[in-house]
């Protein structure tokens, strides 16, 4: 398999699952081996081929939608690793979490050190995750707008999370998001700029795209 992304510091596999589009990712230390598995959708039948390669230090889940744990019985079943959701997401998994992640909490495999950042509004334990210039974003971030929310309070939320704790990232950041394409993080803020230069209704909720929006 051809790493999605690699230098001499990490390994970034990115794998597709279901039928969602779902991306589920696999960071991996080449020093050690040691590895990082970030989502567990439908169908990981190749997300644990190539895991399996590795020694999987930890199970990260950006949040608790069905279609990012559709495969979760079926990978931890396979990979004996410690699982991590955020705290307020956790009471969805089918077994308890070992780490009930929080802002700033790291998780290591090897010389990698992956940092937890708390991203509420798509969900409330919504945690994305960075290493280096490297963002995993869930459904918190993608290319062209914030993830689905319920309601104006769950878009004005997640926005405060994307500005204050993502965009203050390097803009040079990759970014990984839970469904489709890859991102720059330089190319979201000026795309943020333009939707918050409009004005919005006050129901705005949904899908929300920065430049439709």
């Amino acid at each position: 398999m051809a790493p999605q992304y690699q230098d001499n510091s990490i390994t970034i596999h990115k794998i597709k699952c279901g039928p969602y589009d779902n991306n589920a990712y696999l960071l991996v230390c080449p020093e050690t081996n040691q590895s990082i598995l970030i989502d567990t959708p439908q169908d990981p039948g190749a997300l644990i081929e190539a895991a399996k390669q590795t020694d999987v230090q930890a199970i990260l889940i950006t949040h608790n939608h069905g279609d990012h744990l559709a495969g979760f019985s079926e990978v931890t079943s396979a990979i004996g690793a410690s699982v991590g959701i955020g705290d307020a997401d956790a009471h969805a998994l089918s077994s308890p979490p070992s780490m009930h992640l929080k802002e700033g909490d790291e998780i290591k495999a090897g010389t990698l050190t992956l940092k937890a950042i708390a991203t509420p509004g798509h969900t409330p334990g919504s945690t994305c995750f960075s290493i280096g210039n490297h963002l995993f974003s869930g459904d918190t971030l993608f290319p062209n707008g914030p993830g689905k929310t319920g309601s104006p309070e769950k878009l004005a939320e997640i926005i405060d999370s994307i500005t204050s704790s993502l965009f203050t990232l390097d803009e040079d950041t990759n970014i990984f998001p839970g469904h489709g394409d890859d991102g720059i993080l330089k190319e979201e803020k000026g795309k943020y700029d333009v939707f918050a230069s409009k004005e919005h209704p006050a129901d705005l909720a949904g899908d929300v795209e920065w430049l439709k929006s």
